[in-house]
């Protein structure tokens, strides 16, 4: 009895040392330069190109040999952004109108990409959903309007025109919808056996006052991602998700002018009970209390690179976390503390 108890612990850590050294292998596999792809034949779609991180992704994806379709959510000729872009790369890069707000623009780009191909290629290599524009506030200040569409916008990328007049660009700031651009790539991408890769924030899951909106949509992308990674699997499609830290898309994400008139465009909207219960010094506080964002520097750089690494290896993560060592600790603790511990260490006085 005792030697048979003796051969089952045997075998239970030569299995573990089994797994152990699989793992080994597999991790110093991936750091190999010859899991690096090759660039050259391979077409990349990059949402976004007006917020820093995307513009010097697709910069180095260019500089690297990829055919980057750089998407632009206004047109080509009234960004300065494309225009310098265009200028600094090669004659690959193309430059598009992506506005997820017109099914039209959509649609053109999607034929755009197929007629316009590497040559050899089958198909789009990877599609990185990378701009970033939200919605701010407490829930009872936000319209329940902005709430909806927020939603709309970020997951789905529909069509509002009523919406876009009614609350213009200083009430809301918005990010492309994904699920409508991804459906129409999906048939390109299926065919290069390519990657989807979705820009996110690591903090989606840590609760904050004024970015409720943010976490909602940020966690709805994340698990959009997780499952269509399950159902991309068999297809050979690669889905990760860059969950980044807090400055992630660069200096000056956040225009300060716009965040203050969208303070006081929503102010005017709270009824007269709500300006008395809230009070005006309590909301200036609470609604520039994310305006380091338009000020402080940004170091991009770890994103950048994680961005890239999507792209570029055989073998790409599920997920990338490029935080802070700060950020780090507080996505633990707002994961695995119970809530009131947390928030005696993180939350708001009262």
């Amino acid at each position: 009895m005792t030697k048979q108890k003796s051969i089952v612990e045997f075998e239970e850590i030569y299995s573990r040392k089994q797994v152990a050294v699989s793992e080994r292998f597999y991790v110093k596999l991936k750091r190999q330069h010859i899991t690096i792809v090759s660039a050259p034949g391979k077409g990349v779609l990059i949402t976004g190109c007006e917020s820093p991180i995307a513009w010097y992704l697709a910069k180095k994806l260019d500089d690297l040999g990829f055919t980057v379709y750089a998407g632009f959510n206004v047109p080509v000729e009234d960004s300065e952004e494309a225009k310098i872009l265009k200028e600094e790369t090669s004659g690959r890069m193309k430059i598009l109108h992506v506005d997820v707000t017109s099914e039209k623009t959509l649609l053109e780009a999607a034929l755009f990409i197929s007629e316009h191909l590497p040559y050899g290629a089958q198909g789009l290599w990877a599609l990185m959903h990378c701009a970033h524009w939200i919605a701010l506030g407490e829930l009872e200040w936000i319209p329940f309007g902005v709430l909806r569409k927020s939603l709309d916008l970020n997951l789905l990328g529909k069509n509002d025109s009523y919406f876009q007049s009614r609350y213009n660009k200083t009430l809301f700031l918005k990010r492309e919808g994904v699920a409508r651009l991804t459906q129409l790539m999906l048939p390109l991408i299926r065919r290069a056996n390519g990657r989807i890769v979705f820009l996110t924030s690591g903090l989606n899951k840590v609760p904050a006052p004024v970015r409720g909106i943010q976490c909602a949509t940020q966690a709805a992308v994340e698990s959009f991602a997780a499952c269509l990674r399950q159902e991309m699997r068999p297809r050979g499609v690669d889905v990760s998700v860059v969950a980044a830290g807090e400055f992630s898309p660069g200096n000056a994400w956040l225009n300060e002018t716009e965040l203050r008139e969208q303070a006081k465009e929503m102010w005017s909207k709270l009824s007269t009970e709500q300006k008395k219960t809230y009070g005006e010094d309590y909301y200036e506080a609470a609604m520039t209390s994310v305006d380091k964002y338009s000020k402080e520097a940004a170091d991009i750089q770890p994103t950048l690179r994680v961005l890239i690494d999507a792209v570029t290896r055989t073998f790409p993560m599920a997920r990338y976390t490029p935080v802070t060592p700060h950020e780090k600790f507080q996505i633990f603790f707002a994961e695995h503390l119970a809530p009131s511990l947390y928030e005696l260490i993180y939350g708001t006085k009262k």
